[in-house]
Formats: structure tokens, sequence, C-alpha cells
């Protein structure tokens, strides 16, 4: 997420931070770098040159000169100015009234409103204890309907639809008052995709809204499209009006430019964040986390929120155990590969410890945990339990009784190591040991 972006600034931050004394000068070539940075990430012009602005003004004070450490003191002042811009703080769903409550999900087609109706339920059920029914009043797209019943049933949702019908507002009429019959507390309509520039499929669309009368009307937009994401916000929010944004895609966003731009141009906050493929994949978009992962300062909440989703009390405490006595081994590995699975991919979790404290890896495919598996079960017990034992020979052995070849059992071996390296990162990280209790 924002690596491009990421990189750009931190080498900007590193040039500054080799001098032990800053003029304006070099403040003025440092915002250069920004800006080039931030129109790069496709981020909006006008944000981006009112931004640039912002730091260099604060940046340039008589303060922050003559500080001692005078480049720590522009990141921050960089931080504090990407959070104001992205928000602030996060925005919580708005709920008023008795249940139950609508959530209705507009954008164009492609962007990932079926999937985040899904990820929407799931997360609400799993999160906030709301009994949670999906509506699928996309009657454009063919399989639309089937689609969506089968992510609700892995999001453990109510599911609602008429096959029959072909007015959508009477679909989602028909549906929240199902709902309220059977006490659900929160009803998530996913409508189908449309331009802005179709007046037919935007009327559609206005009538949805006025029988549903949604408590919170989110915009489902593909975060990979930069500032097309944000155009086309505007003209939603002019023709329709909507109370938030969710951007999906966002663990393939290297850029940014859509979420850097889209409070300062809508006036509406992004409220949630979609990554990876599974029902899972859905974050409040906190603009502080956020903004720690674009200087590479990690996301070490969001860590430690995904390691206690995996980990009881009793089993957090034994691999902590092991963690401190470097006793972890191949046995304790192929446990911890289906809680990884689960988790998101190596990477991906390395990506949120600062950038200091990240080992070099390759990415661990969750395809590839099959082969993992077979792997170590070709091992002794006496090789999973010591893993430093396992030699040239021990490796023929290992990739002829599991069907693989011995760079199988070398790229084990790497992955294994690379796990290791990064537990023992987040054990000494500070505040991480409570990710482990």
């Amino acid at each position: 997420m924002f690596d491009k972006l990421s990189d750009r600034l931190g080498q900007t931050f590193r040039n500054l931070s080799g001098r032990g004394v800053l003029t304006e000068g070099n403040i003025s070539e440092a915002m250069r770098e920004i800006r080039r940075a931030l129109l790069e990430a496709d981020v909006n012009f006008k944000v981006a040159k009112k931004f640039v602005s912002e730091v260099a003004e604060m940046a340039t004070g008589e303060k922050v000169l003559k500080s001692l450490t005078p480049g720590q003191q522009i990141v921050k002042i960089v931080n504090d100015r990407i959070i104001a811009l992205l928000g602030t703080t996060a925005e919580k769903l708005s709920f008023s009234g008795k249940p139950p409550h609508v959530i209705l999900l507009l954008g164009l087609q492609g962007s990932g409103k079926t999937t985040t109706a899904a990820r929407l339920a799931y997360l609400l059920q799993n999160k906030q204890n709301r009994r949670c029914m999906v509506v699928a009043a996309d009657l454009q797209r063919p399989a639309a309907i089937d689609q969506l019943e089968v992510m609700a049933g892995k999001a453990g949702a109510a599911f609602y639809c008429n096959r029959s019908a072909g007015d959508p507002a009477e679909v989602a009429r028909e549906a929240i008052q199902q709902a309220a019959l059977q006490y659900y507390d929160v009803v998530i309509v996913d409508t189908a995709g449309r331009l802005h520039v179709d007046d037919s499929l935007m009327e559609e669309l206005e009538r949805v809204k006025a029988a549903t009368r949604p408590d919170e009307s989110l915009l489902v937009l593909d975060g990979l499209s930069g500032q097309d994401a944000v155009n086309v916000a505007v003209e939603f929010n002019q023709r329709i009006g909507f109370t938030g944004a969710v951007l999906t895609k966002m663990d393939g966003d290297s850029r940014g430019g859509a979420a850097l731009s889209f409070r300062a141009v809508t006036g509406k906050p992004i409220k949630f964040a979609g990554i990876g493929e599974s029902v899972k994949g859905l974050e409040e978009f906190d603009p502080s986390r956020i903004a720690g992962r674009i200087l590479g300062m990690g996301d070490i909440v969001g860590l430690a929120e995904k390691a206690q989703e995996m980990y009881d009390e009793k089993e957090a405490s034994k691999l902590q155990k092991k963690i401190k006595s470097n006793s972890f081994n191949l046995e304790d590995f192929r446990k911890e590969l289906t809680k990884i699975k689960k988790m998101g991919s190596l990477s991906e979790l390395m990506a949120m410890l600062p950038k200091g404290m990240r080992p070099a890896a390759a990415d661990i495919d969750s395809s590839k945990f099959t082969q993992m598996e077979s792997l170590i079960n070709s091992m002794t017990a006496k090789e999973r339990l010591r893993p430093e034992i396992i030699n040239g020979s021990r490796r023929k052995r290992i990739a002829r009784g599991s069907g693989r070849t011995v760079n199988d059992v070398n790229r084990l071996l790497k992955e294994f190591r690379t796990m290791k390296k990064m537990m023992k990162q987040m054990r000494s990280a500070r505040g991480m040991g409570a990710m482990f209790r």
C-alpha cells in the first residue's frame, strides 16, 4: 500500500536527516521533491500544491530551523499534514433511530460493491455484533444476484433477493420490511454499477435512495483509479449525494492518489479500505495509521489487531515463550501457516512494521501452503524440532519424499527463518508485548 509514494518521501527525508543544519534552500528543494512525489502518486494538482505550501510555511519557521533535529521536525510536520488531509480521525458509521439501519452502496460497475456488501456485513457482525441482511438490488449485471448470495454465505449474513422483480427500489423496500419483521439490525443494499452520465440509471438510483432513506450512502471506488475515482465522486455527490466512501483494492495501490485527494476535493470522509480477496478484507480507514504507512512508520496497531483476532490468550502465551527462548521450530511453523494465511501474506504483514524493522523476505503465496506442509511432513521429528541440522543430503531426502525439489526445500527454510525473524522484531517493538499476551 502506497509503496512508491513511501519510497519517494523516504528518500527525501533521508536527505534532510543527513544534514546537521537545514537552510531555507534545503527545505525549498525538499518541498519540490515532495510535490513531485505527490503528483507522481496521482494526487490532485490543487491538493498537492496546497499541501506543499502548508508544509513549507511550517517547516521554514525558526523553531524548526534551529532545532537539534530539523529533519525529524519536518517529518513530523508532513505526518501531521497527511493526517489532516485524510480527515484527522476515523469516521464511524452513523446510525440513528430504531433498526433496521440501512446502508446503500453505489458506484461504477466493477468498483467492488458486491464484495464490499458482504465484507461490510462480516465486519459489522463480528466487530459490532449486529445482525445483517444483504440485499441484491443489482438487476442489471448477469449473475450479480448469485455472486452476492455466495458472498453473503461466506460472511454469515442473511440474504434477500427477488429474481422476478424489475424495479430495484421495490426490491430494496421489500427487503427492509422483511428485515424489520425478523429483527435485523442492518440492511446493506447492493445496487447496480452505473456511469454518472447515464441519466436513466442515475434516476433509478435516486428512486432507490428515496425508497430506502439510508442512514449511510457509501460510494464504492476503485482505489487504483487515482484522480479518476475522485472525479467520479464529485459527480455522484452532485447528483445523488453520499455520506462517505469505500476505497477498494488498496493493497494494490502503490501510489495513493485517490486516498490523498478524496477528502480535500469532496469534503466527505473515506470510511473503509478494501484489501486482499477474502470476506474479511475490509478495514476502517484511520488517517493516523494510513499516514504511518505512507511515511514508512508502519501500522503496529493494525498488526496487533490482526494477531489478536487469531490467537487466544493461552496460545499467545505459549508462542511468546517459544519466541523468547528462540525455540520456535518447523512444527510450530506448520501450525502458524494457517493463522498467517487468515491474517494475510507475509509481505503484507511486514509492510505494517516500521521500515527499519522489516527483514528482507519473499512473499508467502497462500496457494503454496499445501506444498509447504507436504515438505514439513516429509521431515523427521528431529528435523522439525531442530531445522539447523537439515544439511544437503537431508534436503535431497525431504524433496524426494514430498515429490518436490531441493529448491522448494530451500525456499521453505528461507520462509521459516523470515517468519522467525519477523516475530522477534514484533516482540521487541515497543508496545508489541501486548500482542502476544
